[in-house]
């Protein structure tokens, strides 16, 4: 079983089983519209998203950053699960969390593939 990492919106990665906390802001880092999502690893917060265009309420904006915390969970659940190591990153495009081998990351193409 591999490792499981998180992507960062600064493109840095932490480790999945170092997080011991998801959270989300009301408001994005730059503005007071959005909200930011991010994990908590030794004391120190990570930012994965910082969405400062996400129209709509308080509560709308809360509910869908609750939904993405949720959904973050269940991708690392899916990850743990592979045999290799894996980054699991949020895309925008989509508005979901994608898993990739670590191994394509780097460069490298897995045995057998």
């Amino acid at each position: 079983m591999g490792e499981v990492w998180i992507r960062t919106i600064s493109n840095s990665l932490v480790r999945a089983d170092k997080v011991t906390e998801i959270a989300s802001t009301r408001a994005s880092l730059h503005d007071d519209q959005g909200y930011a999502l991010k994990v908590i690893v030794d004391g120190k917060a990570h930012v994965i998203i910082d969405d400062g265009g996400l129209p709509g309420s308080f509560t709308e904006r809360q509910d869908y950053a609750r939904h993405l915390e949720d959904a973050l969970l269940f991708a690392l659940d899916e990850a743990r699960e592979a045999d290799a190591s894996v980054v699991v990153c949020f895309e925008p495009e989509t508005e979901g969390w994608a898993l990739s081998p670590a191994s394509e990351l780097a460069g490298r193409i897995p045995a057998g593939s």
